[in-house]
């Protein structure tokens, strides 16, 4: 039973040609609804005049009238940006013609012998309308929840990868070359060293000094790889070649053109989603064979990453730790791409980015 609210104000817009009919809803109405104020019109041009002047919280409407029926008003009506409910309150028109003009949108229909029910169908229609307004202004802010979520992904993204930049610079400025230094200065005493103890010292040391050189160079390759600057071909396959020399796995790239003219912003989203695939694959998948192919035909980046390895279940890509590959589809979407992941256990699993080329220029960001 649809619960009546009889202390609610209500505007009734009455679309009706017959002075008897307008009498007895206004009377009902005011029955149920003593704040009710039911204002009758009996042609369209009245019933535009009062649609679009005053607030109409209800449109009660006969179907046939003079030179109209209530479809020539509802077609107006469904124009605004938030219609009121439309019921429509006629004796000459046959249920199986109501429950099709109710396909078209109409609230409610409801025949004049029934009229008592008149309260019930309008407080019914004012609470589907209600829902409706209120699950509309649900998806509104969570449309907006989302595109701030992306906007401060984005950001996010964009400050870590500064921020890397910088910390890649101050590696490369002040840790690389103070341990180059102090590398010529330990082979400097190795070369003069007295005795073979002192010899012996400065070549552990030099070995250990090259030890954190190739270290920091390699914490600095990951921050930053300057290998980007040779392009997105030379820098996957780069990553290629050092994940078949740590694994062993037999790795393949196939690429549809050797020079992909992209943005910096969707080179370092491919650059860190090969990365990051064949990271998970080396830490978990254990392959034997990977494929990588990317391709830029038709306006579109396409990378993909498949391996033959164990695979993933379902409950894996989605608990909720599984923070990588989450990253990488939000990576994706602040240039404008999606990330798609097919896997199965015991068939292995393929990571697929597709970024439309000439839509990621609003997306670009400035080189770092």
């Amino acid at each position: 039973m649809v619960k009546i609210a009889s202390e609610q104000r209500l505007r009734v817009l009455h679309l009706e040609d017959s002075p008897a009919d307008q009498s007895l809803v206004r009377r009902i109405m005011v029955m149920s609804y003593p704040l009710a104020e039911v204002l009758h019109v009996d042609s369209l041009e009245a019933f535009l005049d009062r649609l679009h002047q005053t607030h109409i919280d209800i449109i009660l409407a006969d179907y046939r009238l003079n030179g109209f029926t209530a479809l020539d008003a509802w077609q107006h009506v469904v124009q605004l940006p938030n219609p009121p409910p439309f019921v429509l309150l006629s004796g000459a028109i046959g249920e199986a013609a109501a429950v099709d003009v109710m396909r078209l949108g109409i609230s409610d229909y409801l025949l004049k012998d029934d009229i008592a029910r008149l309260p019930h169908v309008a407080a019914r229609a004012l609470e589907v309308h209600h829902a409706k307004k209120e699950r509309a202004l649900a998806v509104s802010r969570l449309a907006e929840s989302e595109a701030q979520l992306a906007a401060l992904t984005e950001h996010l993204q964009t400050s870590i990868e500064q921020e890397r930049a910088c910390i890649a610079r101050e590696i490369h400025d002040d840790i690389g070359g103070a341990l180059t230094a102090v590398k010529f200065d330990i082979a400097w005493i190795g070369r003069h060293a007295d005795t073979p103890e002192m010899k012996e010292h400065a070549l552990a040391a030099s070995e250990m000094l090259q030890h954190a050189i190739g270290a920091s160079q390699r914490i600095m390759m990951n921050l930053r790889p300057p290998i980007l600057e040779q392009g997105l071909v030379a820098a996957v396959r780069w990553l290629a070649s050092g994940f078949e020399r740590r694994t062993g796995a037999s790795t393949t790239v196939r690429v549809a053109n050797e020079q992909m003219q992209v943005t910096s912003d969707v080179q370092l989203v491919a650059y860190r989603t090969t990365q990051e695939a064949l990271t998970n694959a080396a830490k978990y998948a254990s392959p034997s064979k990977v494929v990588i192919d990317l391709s830029d035909r038709e306006g579109v980046l396409t990378l993909e990453i498949a391996d033959d390895g164990c695979g993933m279940s379902p409950e894996m890509r989605t608990k909720p730790k599984a923070f990588g590959l989450k990253g990488l589809q939000e990576r994706a979407r602040t240039v404008g791409g999606w990330l798609d992941i097919s896997s199965q256990p015991g068939k292995g699993t393929c990571i697929t980015l597709t970024v439309p080329i000439t839509a990621t220029a609003a997306h670009s960001t400035e080189e770092f």
